[in-house]
């Protein structure tokens, strides 16, 4: 093979992993808005708390009050949830609560907020679980 097909090739081959990353991106920023911790912790009273880890993870520690909606069965779980209270959901970090925020856009809600650093980045009250 020449180089410049080579060339072209891989240029086609960039370009779409570009294009596929930049429009994940997209529909994630036009699903729900990202909130610092601060902005989190004064939503949760009002709003439905949804730790998307799996349950290891989240029966081992979770921000007070989350429950538990692991990404397998996201879509299920997710039909008991109110469309007229604020969802705000989490994961370990951010970028895996963007999948479920995308889910729940389609379902038709509308408040939807991701902790902006997951709960790695997460300073408030946490409660353990049973080991």
């Amino acid at each position: 093979m020449d180089l410049t097909v080579v060339n072209i090739i891989l240029f086609v081959i960039l370009m779409a992993m570009f294009g596929q990353t930049a429009w994940s991106w997209w529909r994630v920023k036009s699903s729900a808005k990202l909130i610092d911790n601060e902005k989190f912790r004064s939503m949760m009273r009002t709003s439905q708390v949804i730790d998307v880890r799996d349950k290891v993870e989240f029966d081992a520690n979770r921000i007070m009050g989350a429950r538990s909606f692991p990404l397998a069965g996201f879509k299920e779980a997710a039909k008991s949830l109110r469309k007229d209270k604020p969802v705000l959901l989490y994961g370990k970090r951010r970028q895996e609560a963007g999948r479920p925020a995308v889910i729940l856009k389609k379902m038709g809600f509308t408040d939807i907020y991701i902790l902006k650093d997951g709960y790695d980045g997460w300073d408030g009250k946490t409660k353990a679980g049973l080991k």
